[in-house]
């Protein structure tokens, strides 16, 4: 059964592989860790035991050498985050953390999602990030749909299963999944899940998970994964 530790040390390993994938780093204060996203010019803390702005300080000031507009902090939601307010933070979405096996997700008739390496349409943070799934060892897969009219992207998924990681066998991760809005209501988001949950199980994954927001969560829930619990996110400009 998959737990949402495994969740979280799941999303922490995807943003750092994008990290390592766009000339970022993750780096530790005060045992805390933190990945910069050089892309998204964003810094993250992820799931610290318990957060101080002793150890929140050093890395906020880190962060604005390396030119972030933004900081986030992913919390357990047992963990007490009395102290971010006083830093400034504020509260930011809430992710919903849903497993599925992959053999639910997967499905037939999925061929309207192709996996590529290369979206020439792609620039900014989008076409710097897509280079997550061309790292070697291979750990993420990318998936898109097209307009049949204009050939104009419609949609985009990630599957992400990490190698080496402690804890995680067996487990991928689902990220990223978006339908543009004319393009919704008509099966895509089912077609670039299955597709890029297909790539995960093929390389070892045997369940997913993802985070959701409570509008993917009716989605998700209709296409084999189960809620897990919830999470917290605070977020601060800099």
């Amino acid at each position: 059964m998959v737990t949402i530790a495994q969740c979280q040390r799941l999303q922490a390993s995807w943003f750092a592989a994008l990290a390592s994938a766009t000339g970022g780093k993750t780096f530790s204060t005060h045992g805390c860790t933190w990945v910069w996203l050089p892309a998204r010019r964003e810094l993250m803390m992820m799931f610290p035991e318990s957060v101080t702005a002793y150890a929140v300080r050093p890395a906020l000031a880190e962060g604005s050498r390396l030119g972030a507009t933004s900081a986030r902090v992913w919390l357990n939601g047992a963990v007490d985050p009395a102290e971010l307010g006083a830093l400034g933070f504020a509260p930011g979405w809430q992710p919903w953390w849903m497993a599925a096996p992959v053999s639910a997700v997967v499905r037939s008739g999925d061929d309207d999602a192709v996996l590529t390496t290369e979206v020439p349409d792609y620039s900014g943070p989008l076409a710097e990030e897509l280079r997550v799934v061309r790292t070697q060892p291979r750990q993420a897969w990318h998936a898109v749909t097209r307009d049949t009219d204009g050939g104009n992207i419609s949609g985009a998924a990630y599957s992400f299963r990490p190698s080496g990681v402690a804890g995680l066998t067996g487990l991928g991760g689902i990220h990223h999944l978006e339908v543009l809005p004319a393009y919704q209501r008509r099966g895509l988001a089912t077609a670039l899940l299955s597709t890029t949950a297909r790539a995960a199980g093929a390389a070892g994954a045997v369940d997913l998970a993802v985070n959701a927001t409570p509008e993917g969560y009716r989605f998700l829930s209709r296409r084999g994964f189960t809620l897990l619990g919830r999470g917290r996110t605070y977020a601060l400009d800099l």
